[in-house]
C-alpha cells in the first residue's frame, strides 16, 4: 500500500485544514445562536443595556468571517482542490457569510429591543420567543448538519422553515389589530413587526444553509420548496429599511 507523501516539518493535510475551518465556521454558528438567544432576551426581559451589548458584539463575528474567508481562500491557494474538495470549501465561504448576515438581524433586534425598553409592554410579544427559539434551533441543526455531513438533518431543518413563516403571519395579523384598537401601540408594534421579520428572515438563512449541505454532501441541487405567504417589510440588503 503507497504511504501518504510525505509532507514539510509542520505542514498540514488537505483533511486537516478543512477540519479547522470547519470548526471555525461552527464556531461561528455557535456565537450567532448566541446573539439571537440574548436579543431575545433583552426584549423579553425589557434590558435595554443587555440588547446594546448584543449589538455591539456583532463585530466579533465579523471579524471571524473575515478569518474564515481568509483561510478558506488560503486552502484553495495551496492545495488547487478538485470536485468534493472545492465544493466544501466554497459551501464554507457562502455559509461563514450567511451566518455573519444572521449576526446582522440579531444585532438589529438587540437595538430595537433596547428602543422598545423604555415602552409600554405590547402584548403580542409572547409569540416573539418561540419564534426565537425555532429559528435558533434551525441555524444549530444546519450547522450539526454541516459539520457531520448529514443531508438527512439538512432537510429537517429546511422543512421547519414553514413553521417561522406560520408564526410570523400570525404575529402580523395580531399586531394590525393590536394597533388598529389603540393608535397608541402603533410604534412599539411596529418595532415588533420588525423584530418578528428578522426572526423569519433567519429561519430563511437557516435553510440556505441546510440547502447548501444538502448540495455538498450529495452533489445535487434540491427543487426550491414554496414558500408560505411573505409580507416584505423591508429588502434583503438592508434588514432594517422600513
Amino acid at each position: 500500500m503507497a504511504s501518504e507523501p510525505e509532507r514539510p516539518n509542520g505542514a498540514r493535510s488537505f483533511a486537516e485544514e478543512i477540519d479547522e475551518l470547519r470548526t471555525l465556521v461552527s464556531q461561528m454558528g455557535g456565537l450567532a445562536e448566541a446573539q439571537i438567544a440574548s436579543a431575545i432576551d433583552a426584549l423579553v426581559r425589557r434590558d435595554g443595556d443587555l440588547g446594546l451589548k448584543v449589538a455591539e458584539d456583532d463585530a466579533e463575528l465579523d471579524r471571524l468571517e473575515g478569518e474564515a474567508e481568509a483561510m478558506a481562500v488560503s486552502i484553495i491557494a495551496r492545495h488547487a482542490p478538485m470536485a468534493d474538495g472545492l465544493r466544501e470549501l466554497v459551501a464554507a465561504l457562502k455559509i461563514s457569510a450567511i451566518i455573519e448576515r444572521i449576526g446582522d438581524y440579531a444585532k438589529n433586534i438587540g437595538k430595537r429591543a433596547s428602543s422598545m425598553a423604555a415602552a409600554a409592554p405590547v402584548q403580542p410579544v409572547a409569540i416573539i420567543p418561540e419564534m426565537g427559539r425555532l429559528a435558533a434551533s434551525m441555524l444549530k441543526d444546519a450547522l450539526d448538519a454541516y459539520v457531520e455531513r448529514d443531508a438527512r438533518l439538512s432537510i429537517d431543518v429546511m422543512m421547519r422553515d414553514t413553521s417561522v413563516d406560520d408564526l410570523y403571519n400570525s404575529l402580523f395579523r395580531s399586531l394590525l389589530t393590536y394597533m388598529m384598537e389603540n393608535p397608541h401601540h402603533i410604534t412599539p408594534s411596529a418595532h415588533l413587526l420588525f423584530i418578528a421579520k428578522n426572526l423569519e428572515r433567519i429561519g430563511d438563512h437557516a435553510t440556505n444553509i441546510a440547502e447548501m449541505v444538502h448540495f455538498q454532501v450529495t452533489g445535487q441541487h434540491l427543487v426550491e420548496r414554496p414558500k408560505a405567504d411573505r409580507t416584505p417589510l423591508y429588502t434583503e440588503r438592508n434588514p432594517d429599511q422600513p
